[in-house]
């Protein structure tokens, strides 16, 4: 007896979990660039998770089975963590896998939540990223120049590579957020997506 394994359609999935429609917006060509590199991004990222896991499985048996650990595969653990938490912002915001305050928006038009989206990336969202990067930049300088390392015997050298993750996260949560005010302009302009590719092309 034969039984069919359908696959599930990731996109059609969000798009019923989300009340925000803003996944509707129509994609220009540059939008649609910027969001294919945050998605290759965030799929190379997601590895990190399995590495993850295998990791911490691996210092609990040699901690419980061995009475041994590393320090430097123990902190290894915090680096992947942080590096997957910041470089899934963006794939977070692009897919609209953020928290939004759906009680209130799901009784505006669309033009309405547009025009908020706008604001609210404008505002808040990329001046927040332009003074996360300011700061950040002298602090991942500092430890490039005096080659930090772990204070810990045995742990991490070279600290700045963990810290330059958080320039890198900003920058593509700012790519992600310029993609995202691309698409609402051209929803405001009447444009419609693009025929040939589509979010669900990603």
């Amino acid at each position: 007896m034969s039984h069919s394994n359908p696959q599930l359609d990731l996109a059609k999935i969000e798009a019923k979990l989300s009340h925000s429609n803003l996944n509707k917006l129509p994609h220009t060509r540059l939008s649609l660039f910027l969001e294919k590199c945050i998605e290759g991004v965030g799929r190379l990222t997601s590895w990190l998770w399995l590495f993850l896991m295998l990791l911490i499985v691996g210092n609990a048996l040699m901690r419980y089975f061995f009475n041994t650990n590393f320090v430097a595969l123990e902190e290894l653990q915090w680096h992947l963590y942080a590096v997957g938490f910041m470089l899934g912002l963006s794939y977070c915001f692009i897919h609209d896998g953020h928290v939004r305050v759906d009680a209130m928006a799901e009784h505006w038009s669309m033009k309405t939540r547009v025009w908020i989206e706008i604001i609210g990336l404008s505002v808040l969202l990329l001046p927040f990223c332009f003074v996360v990067f300011e700061y950040a930049l002298p602090f991942v300088q500092r430890a490039y120049r005096l080659n930090e390392v772990s204070p810990s015997f045995g742990g991490l050298s070279m600290r700045w590579i963990i810290k330059s993750i958080i320039l890198l996260a900003i920058a593509l949560l700012v790519i992600a957020a310029v993609s995202r005010c691309l698409r609402c302009i051209a929803y405001l302009k009447g444009a419609r997506a693009l025929s040939s590719t589509s979010s669900e092309d990603l």
